[in-house]
């Protein structure tokens, strides 16, 4: 089997994406399995994410968190129909796909990806793009006005997600290239992280940053969302096998495995450092053992999983205690000290622990180590300088037209009661 898996590694590469010559007739398997994938996947975002980050932040901006995430993610889904999944995964160019598909025309009831139904593929990939516009709020929490999210929305999917997801998944310029990202490290993880980061630049610092005690108002939310996160992930990365076959199998336990050993590393290395382990820091470690499997989980062995993991969450803690310093930036959900720098770490880890001689399914023919970590630090490098190019275009023109910020005196109120007149508990 292993002689087989490293021969259709190249097409491993371009799953869930790649639309394949199709079989007689779909596999009934394959579609339940699919979409209950896709199913998972759109839960990890409504409400995994809400929850995970609305726990985070503040009980006065709860509400603006649920409401951004949800909004946005209804944006996601009509900009997919209307031409998002056209421009990612139609025939195009290496870095953009063409406008056969806009509003889903050309697409026939019974057209196959692969041995499942189109539309289940379409609806299975703008759950990948709904979460990781999801994941870039959590970086500009608590200070930015709603009309400027929706607005960097629409800018940064059509220049940012869609040509990325291209370049990957749908036999661009990335997988010519070789790159391997199985599930979202470069096109999910990446990508939401700097964008994220750029944003919580340019939006600047919460009032009264460290000055005052920003902590989490809802633990007990912030675990909940995480196991939300952690059952819809095998959706994401069994899932992206695109069958219910022997690599989604891999993929479903490399996810476990990692996850644990994530766990086990932040807690202990948070226990050593602050004197006691956390719930927060637990949670924590999940998100960034999930993250760091991510682009790995269809390529390597259980032992390497177990590696990355293990570094995946020494890695994590590391980019929200220290890096995050360094950087002097008020994120206030850690979007690019977890997904960030597990991303980065998973992806260039996927270069090493795919070979073969490490428990991997091994390598295209004639490729070796050094040339396969070395595609992945460049995919890291393009998806890095793409992302954060347009995020910052997004963002200016956001501000040029609405203005990033709301007055400070709303946001020390809270935008919850400012920004939608609600309130997420009584006074």
């Amino acid at each position: 089997m292993k002689k087989l898996m490293t021969k259709g590694l190249v097409g491993l590469a371009l799953l869930p994406s790649l639309t394949m010559a199709a079989p007689a007739v779909a596999d009934k398997a394959d579609n339940a399995f699919m979409m209950i994938c896709t199913a998972l996947v759109l839960f990890m975002t409504i409400p995994g994410i809400a929850l995970f980050y609305g726990g985070l932040i503040r009980a006065k901006n709860v509400l603006s968190m649920l409401t951004q995430v949800s909004v946005t993610f209804a944006m996601v889904c009509v900009i997919w129909v209307l031409y998002g999944y056209s421009v990612a995964f139609s025939e195009g160019n290496a870095f953009f796909g063409g406008l056969n598909w806009v509003m889903l025309k050309n697409i026939s009831l019974t057209a196959l990806t692969g041995t499942f139904y189109q539309y289940i593929h379409v609806v299975f990939q703008a759950s990948f793009a709904c979460i990781t516009v999801g994941l870039i709020v959590g970086s500009i929490a608590e200070r930015i006005r709603f009309s400027a999210v929706l607005i960097f929305v629409a800018i940064w999917l059509t220049l940012a997600y869609l040509p990325i997801a291209h370049m990957v998944w749908a036999g661009g310029f990335l997988a010519q290239d070789g790159a391997l990202d199985f599930a979202g490290g470069t096109v999910v993880h990446i990508n939401a992280a700097v964008a994220g980061l750029v944003g919580a630049y340019l939006v600047g610092k919460r009032a009264g940053f460290g000055k005052e005690a920003f902590k989490p108002h809802n633990l007990p939310m912030v675990f909940t969302g995480t196991a939300i996160l952690y059952v819809g992930w095998f959706g994401f990365n069994a899932g992206s096998a695109s069958a219910a076959n022997e690599i989604a199998a891999l993929a479903f336990v490399n996810t476990v495995v990692a996850t644990a050993g994530a766990v086990l590393t932040w807690t202990f290395g948070e226990w050593a450092l602050r004197g006691k382990p956390s719930l927060l820091g637990a949670s924590s470690g999940f998100i960034a053992g999930l993250v760091a499997i991510t682009p790995a989980c269809g390529y390597v062995g259980v032992g390497g999983a177990l590696l990355i993991g293990l570094i995946g969450g020494l890695a994590g803690l590391w980019g929200v205690t220290v890096l995050k310093k360094w950087l002097r930036v008020d994120d206030p959900c850690d979007v690019f000290g977890v997904h960030g720098v597990c991303g980065i770490i998973g992806c260039i880890l996927t270069g090493v622990f795919a070979s073969s001689s490490l428990g991997g399914v091994g390598y295209a023919e004639g490729v070796t180590m050094g040339h396969q970590i070395w595609v992945q630090i460049l995919s890291v490098v393009l998806t890095i300088i793409w992302t954060g190019v347009v995020a910052f275009i997004g963002f200016k023109v956001a501000d040029m037209l609405v203005g990033l910020r709301v007055p400070e005196e709303h946001e020390r109120e809270g935008l919850d009661v400012n920004s939608h007149g609600e309130n997420a508990y009584n006074q």
